[in-house]
């Protein structure tokens, strides 16, 4: 049975609270605690207890607390960024991936003749600043696809330093220092660069993605999906039902073939490696496979991949990937009426959830 959202934002306050407490009296030993208790509760979407702590996560300073000493961190172990990343260039427009945090990407998109420039999902405002600096280039606009601190924790650092800066988003998700709310379908005009904003509810209530017209350009579009699609891919439903998912997966399916993705994650790797346990003879997949490890042997990023390559290596048949996961011991739930299948292999891929329509299935 769900829980009423007050139930669950009072058990987050009271549990912020304790562990407030821990922190001040214990700091090494609750921070452990609150660690453990985290990655727990962090695999079990469908759990209460997943609830209580994720609203922790998102609408208290707890939170904000951990994406900053997650941040930190970052910085220590990857003093250059976790991958190395290349700027790509289409006449007159520039997309410079900028990695973060330890498997986040932002991006910094450039009109080239005017030098004016874009950042979406700045989660490293430090970072995202000396890149700025690096191109010599005036930040208009902030695109944050959602809520999540590892997607918006840059906004208002980046917002005291460019005070003229625009950021959008949509309002549903309480992003930090919005000044510009976006609804379906909605354009953003940074220079001579056209961005569309689109409403894809599920990972959160708010969360949006934006496609860069390449028409202007005589270029492909270019789709940054935050954490609606990765490489062979998709995130988790922490707001949203299955159907609700699925609309906003048929969405990014619309989209022309040569389409650019520019994921929020560089999640790659796992993803094929998942599928080749749904999907171990798609000859799609083992092409995309070896290029990837290739790629991630140098530690080089995986994006900027047409979206029909990406779809091309999802495992995408449903009775295969339930009788894979069953016959592999895994646990499959069924989301009542809307024949979606979920399966969670905690196990071997604790981080990712396949979410399969069962259309026609029956």
């Amino acid at each position: 049975m769900a829980l009423p959202d007050w139930i669950v934002t009072l058990v987050a306050t009271a549990s912020f609270c304790f562990f407030l407490y821990l922190c001040i009296l214990h700091r090494r030993r609750g921070q452990a605690l609150w660690r453990k208790l985290l990655s727990k509760l962090m695999a079990r979407s469908e759990k209460p207890l997943f609830r209580i702590a994720y609203a922790l996560y998102t609408k208290t300073a707890l939170g904000y607390m951990y994406y900053k000493r997650q941040m930190r961190k970052a910085r220590e172990q990857f003093p250059a960024g976790h991958s190395a990343a290349r700027p790509t260039e289409m006449d007159g427009i520039k997309i410079i991936p900028i990695p973060v945090l330890s498997d986040n990407y932002s991006y910094l998109v450039i009109d080239t003749t005017s030098g004016v420039a874009a950042v979406v999902d700045p989660a490293d405002p430090q970072t995202v600043q000396a890149v700025l600096e690096e191109e010599g280039v005036t930040l208009e606009a902030i695109l944050c696809t959602h809520k999540h601190w590892d997607h918006s924790g840059g906004n208002k650092g980046l917002k005291r330093i460019h005070a003229a800066c625009r950021v959008y988003g949509n309002a549903a998700d309480n992003i930090p220092g919005l000044t510009h709310p976006l609804s379906h379908d909605d354009s953003v005009t940074v220079g001579r660069m056209h961005f569309k904003a689109l409403f894809t509810p599920g990972h959160t209530v708010g969360h949006m993605i934006y496609l860069l017209d390449g028409q202007a350009v005589d270029a492909p579009s270019s789709l940054f999906s935050g954490d609606l699609v990765f490489l062979s891919g998709c995130g988790r439903m922490f707001e949203g039902t299955a159907t609700t998912m699925l609309s906003s997966l048929d969405t990014v399916a619309s989209l022309g073939d040569e389409t650019l993705l520019w994921p929020g994650h560089e999640y790659a790797e796992d993803n094929l490696l998942f599928a080749a346990e749904v999907e171990p003879r798609n000859a799609a997949r083992e092409e995309k496979s070896q290029w990837v490890l290739q790629q991630r042997s140098q530690k080089l990023c995986t994006v900027r991949m047409t979206y029909c390559r990406r779809y091309a290596s999802v495992p995408r048949r449903p009775r295969r990937v339930i009788h894979a996961a069953r016959h592999r011991g895994r646990r499959v739930y069924h989301l009542r009426t809307e024949c979606v299948c979920v399966c969670v292999w905690q196990r071997s891929f604790s981080r990712l959830t396949v979410k399969s329509a069962l259309q026609n299935s029956q």
